[in-house]
């Protein structure tokens, strides 16, 4: 009898620790990264959250001459000069309509999210849907993307976004925890 406890206890213990760290079927952690960074940290996101982990990926690889922020005719400064440029992306995700909570994230680029960002955005939609963005940085805030996305998609319901530089799966559970 008491092995059938034990055995009985273990499964039961089991089964609150899979569903404690199990899939969150309606939170999606989107991402787009130019270098892996950004990669990284969504990895993690996605591990803390139990959500869907989604790589937006542009239906053109960026080069290494491409992200060289210091030529202005590089790609990415023709984008990021021109912010009604679109890069189109591939429009892969299944079912965005199931998620309620979409972290996206991103590098800053010129103090802000890349223009990639609005295409998945607008690719989507996100109505109604509640959007948090985290960037990686060499330096700057994500002040700027916060600020101009709730004034360009304000069908979304947005929450401050929080740059994650070398944060640990720690600091990012705490800042999750405190949203």
């Amino acid at each position: 009898m008491n092995r059938l406890i034990t055995f009985l206890t273990a499964i039961a213990m089991t089964s609150i620790s899979i569903s404690a760290c199990g899939q969150n079927d309606k939170t999606l952690v989107a991402y787009f990264s130019a270098t892996g960074t950004t990669e990284a940290v969504a990895k993690d996101l996605a591990e803390v959250t139990g959500a869907t982990l989604y790589e937006i990926k542009p239906e053109v690889k960026y080069s290494a001459a491409d992200l060289d922020w210091t030529v202005k005719t590089s790609r990415s400064s023709v984008e990021m000069q021109d912010r009604s440029s679109r890069p189109a992306i591939k429009k892969d995700l299944k079912d965005a309509n199931k998620y309620d909570v979409i972290y996206i994230g991103f590098p800053v680029w010129w103090y802000t999210a890349p223009t990639i960002i609005n295409t998945f955005i607008e690719a989507y939609g996100f109505k109604g849907k509640t959007v948090i963005f985290f960037a990686t940085s060499g330096g700057s805030s994500i002040d700027k993307a916060n600020t101009e996305f709730k004034a360009q998609y304000p069908e979304i319901k947005w929450k401050a976004g929080k740059t994650l530089n070398s944060a640990s799966k720690a600091d990012i559970k705490a800042w999750v925890d405190s949203l």
